[in-house]
């Protein structure tokens, strides 16, 4: 009986505050994602405030230089961003490299996504900027990526890994398709540091941003979770002994706004 209880407690995950199987998680994050897709950009703006913007301008400068390295097995920067369905992550990474002066036929992103919506939402964006051509759109589980070992140079994934089901699982991904030498690099919502900030964030989060759900998609009950699930998500440290016990090598962390948020890294060896 001990064991079959130990079992059952073992297959539970959170769902914001609720426990649920850790097998239902997905479809209950996915009907999260189908009902606020068509706005999520305009939420993230009110939600953040405008900051996701600049959060998401810090992550990508964070990888740091984007030039390939030509040689006769490796033609390309190939950089996979999971959860990326809206194509944010993507499009600043199309732009630095722009700025950089570097060809776009050496660049080759792949955005994946579990939710076919937030996809669908990318894709069209990708057309109106020109993109269609140059960034790939994948409907696939990050816990079961569907690309061959050491295919990718740089792995990225904002605001998404939360959301996963199995995180271990979706790390031990991120580090299988990395190359030698590739960099994981993650932007995600933390734990902040000064106690009065902290105080008067969860304030803003809990009152506020379910409230501005409502008002504007009619959808309190999807931003009830997502404030639930970032006061349920990992703190610096924890996430990052995730990241360490996923084989990843010189990895650390940098908190953005007091930790608000948190942008994690690691190579693979």
């Amino acid at each position: 009986m001990r064991l079959r209880i130990l079992y059952r407690f073992s297959e539970e995950t959170n769902f914001g505050f609720k426990k649920v199987n850790i097998n239902e998680k997905q479809s209950f994050v996915n009907q999260v994602f189908d009902s606020v897709s068509n706005k999520y950009d305009l939420m993230n703006d009110l939600m953040s405030l405008g900051l996701h913007r600049c959060w998401k301008e810090t992550f990508v400068s964070e990888l740091g230089s984007l030039k390939p390295q030509i040689n006769k097995d490796n033609k390309s920067l190939k950089v996979l961003d999971v959860a990326g369905g809206t194509g944010d992550i993507a499009f600043k990474i199309m732009e630095k490299y722009k700025q950089q002066n570097i060809f776009s036929e050496t660049l080759e992103i792949t955005v994946l996504d579990i939710n076919q919506s937030m996809l669908d939402v990318g894709q069209q964006r990708a057309q109106s900027l020109g993109y269609q051509n140059q960034i790939k759109f994948v409907c696939a589980n990050a816990e079961e990526l569907p690309f061959e070992e050491n295919s990718f140079d740089i792995y990225t994934i904002a605001f998404g890994i939360r959301n996963v089901p199995r995180i271990p699982k979706a790390l031990s991904e991120a580090n299988r398709v990395l190359k030698q030498g590739g960099k994981f690099q993650c932007l995600e919502f933390s734990k902040v540091q000064n106690p009065l900030l902290a105080l008067a964030n969860n304030f803003y989060q809990f009152n506020l941003i379910p409230l501005m759900g409502q008002m504007v998609t009619q959808d309190r009950a999807s931003y009830q979770y997502l404030v639930e699930s970032i006061e349920k998500f990992h703190n610096q440290e924890e996430f990052l002994n995730l990241v360490n016990e996923s084989g990843f090598k010189y990895s650390g962390y940098k908190n953005l706004l007091d930790g608000v948020v948190a942008i994690h890294y690691g190579f693979k060896l």
